[in-house]
């Protein structure tokens, strides 16, 4: 969280944005958000596809959306 307050704190100044930017990207990689998989459950991944496409259908179709404004 501090890589990102430094991205807030940087705003309008390039080398400073860029700088923190790069942190955080480094803090993201560190943690397992970025970079290679780490994991193999060999489950199938279906996160670029939409729900309902997926075995998940059924569940998806029985949530309730909230109305659009």
């Amino acid at each position: 969280m501090s890589a990102r307050r430094m991205v807030r704190d940087a705003e309008g100044e390039r080398v400073a944005t860029a700088l923190a930017r790069k942190r955080v990207d480094l803090a993201k990689i560190a943690l397992g958000e970025r970079g290679p998989v780490w994991w193999d459950d060999r489950a199938p991944d279906y996160n670029s596809h939409m729900a309902k496409n997926t075995p998940y259908a059924d569940w998806f179709a029985a949530l309730e959306m909230p109305a659009k404004q």
